[in-house]
């Protein structure tokens, strides 16, 4: 039964109670001093919470790639250089530079080749870089092959690489190429050879770029007049068992005598851990192609729109930008015969184009041609085809590549009929930038030997003989 007060103990109906008057409530709120807080506050009482007018803005965290601020990126024009060009090919801004043999009269200290006019080549040469390379990897060559050429050299940044304009692609865009397909590097070699006004040109390309100089090759033959092949990924080691020769040249029998010649460096950890990742990367992508190309059509299609929307999406901007982050600087490191030796200099180089807006999405987006490519059943592989090429070719290896080693890049020599195969000591994957005086200097014996143009000191040979 409710309880019932005596009359004197209950409040007037009038009289608000204590604990709900307005007065009461209000005596209860902290009272905010007039003017700022006294310093002494929140040592004074520590378990207040301060006034969140008086909290100093929280810092967001700032995020990062291999070293490079991801909240202030730029325009690839905003990063270039005093002596970059952009030209324009479908749309798309390519950054280039070109050093013509006026430019290098002087003596470099890169290489000791004499400025001699009577033998100079007469042709011009452009540079094909390779995968998350740029430009920036010819810079110690450009001048001396500019002057044993006696023409103009150029290089320039594959689209999704350097800072070439990183372009939005669909298949339902408009533009007729895919600017990070095979289709389209092929193409905007050929323009620049036009841009250049020659008939023909030397390609000289490196790792993933020599596939460009291929393909360019067969596309136009009669625009290429040499190739050079500087640790070709043509035939990419993925499902190869050891042992097994191919072309005479088996990885086991390359290894022992490696081992043999005593070129092997100390073993670093880091390296082990690069080539395991390098390995799990290449047995995934293997495993991805084989597998696509095992299913049916309807089936087919639909895995790779499956995959491809994957990459688009924020996982695949994630999985780039982790990768890059952990493994970008690690892969230049492991790509040189001696890792101590890569300065800051270089790791600046590769990691500029990191500051580039865009630079993620431009990279899957060239995965994506890549892994469309490779499923193409219209078309023959140039690992296929390199039976075909009549042109002079000459293919380099560093003694120590740890990403194409040696005896993958000799079986390429051995498919190309009468091609050339040269070893440069002491280098790894990258000897245009580990030994860039060998490096000119094989390149220029072999072009003397190709148009016969021989140099002064092999006019004095011949001359001795007679």
């Amino acid at each position: 039964m409710p309880m019932h007060l005596p009359r004197s103990l209950q409040y007037p109906p009038s009289t608000p109670h204590p604990l709900h008057s307005t007065a009461f409530s209000h005596s209860l709120r902290p009272r905010r001093p007039n003017g700022p807080p006294p310093a002494f506050a929140s040592a004074e009482f520590p378990g207040s919470v301060p006034d969140s007018a008086q909290m100093p803005p929280r810092r967001r965290r700032r995020r990062s790639v291999a070293g490079i601020d991801q909240d202030d990126l730029l325009d690839p024009d905003a990063l270039a250089d005093p002596d970059s060009s952009f030209y324009e090919i479908n749309g798309v801004r390519v950054h280039h530079k070109v050093c013509t043999h006026e430019d290098s009269s002087d003596q470099s200290p890169d290489s000791a080749i004499t400025n001699a006019d009577q033998n100079q080549i007469g042709l011009p040469i452009v540079l094909l870089h390779g995968f998350g390379s740029s430009v920036f990897s010819w810079t110690h060559i450009m001048r001396p092959l500019a002057r044993i050429a006696g023409a103009k050299v150029l290089a320039f940044d594959r689209p999704a690489f350097g800072l070439t304009s990183r372009t939005i692609w669909s298949g339902d865009d408009t533009k007729p190429i895919n600017p990070y397909s095979m289709a389209f590097s092929v193409m905007a070699t050929l323009a620049f050879i036009d841009q250049l006004g020659a008939k023909k040109a030397v390609l000289v390309g490196h790792s993933a770029g020599c596939l460009v100089a291929v393909e360019a090759y067969f596309e136009a033959p009669e625009r290429v007049a040499a190739l050079v092949l500087v640790a070709p990924a043509i035939f990419v080691p993925v499902f190869r068992r050891k042992g097994v020769k191919e072309n005479g040249v088996g990885e086991q029998e390359w290894q022992n005598k490696k081992d043999s010649n005593g070129s092997n460096l100390p073993t670093n950890p880091l390296n082990r851990i690069w080539g395991k990742f390098l390995e799990l990367c290449l047995w995934i992508a293997g495993f991805l192609m084989n597998m696509i190309r095992a299913i049916g059509g309807g089936v087919r299609s639909l895995y790779y729109k499956s995959v491809v929307s994957v990459l688009r999406s924020s996982v695949g901007v994630m999985l780039v930008r982790l990768i890059m982050d952990k493994f970008g600087i690690l892969a230049v490191r492991n790509a040189w015969y001696d890792p101590s030796k890569v300065t800051d200099h270089v790791i600046q180089g590769y990691t500029k184009p990191l500051r580039s807006r865009g630079w993620e999405m431009a990279l899957l987006e060239y995965t994506i041609s890549m892994i469309m490519d490779s499923i193409s059943s219209s078309k023959v592989p140039v690992s296929e085809r390199l039976s075909e090429i009549s042109c002079p070719v000459l293919v380099v290896s560093g003694d120590t590549d740890r990403l194409v080693p040696r005896w993958n890049t000799e079986r390429v020599a051995r498919a190309i009929p009468g091609a050339g195969f040269e070893v440069i000591k002491n280098s790894g994957h990258l000897p245009q930038e580990e030994r860039p005086e060998e490096f000119v200097s094989v390149v220029e014996r072999f072009l003397r030997r190709a148009f016969g143009r021989p140099n002064n000191e092999q006019e004095q040979v011949l001359q001795a003989a007679v």
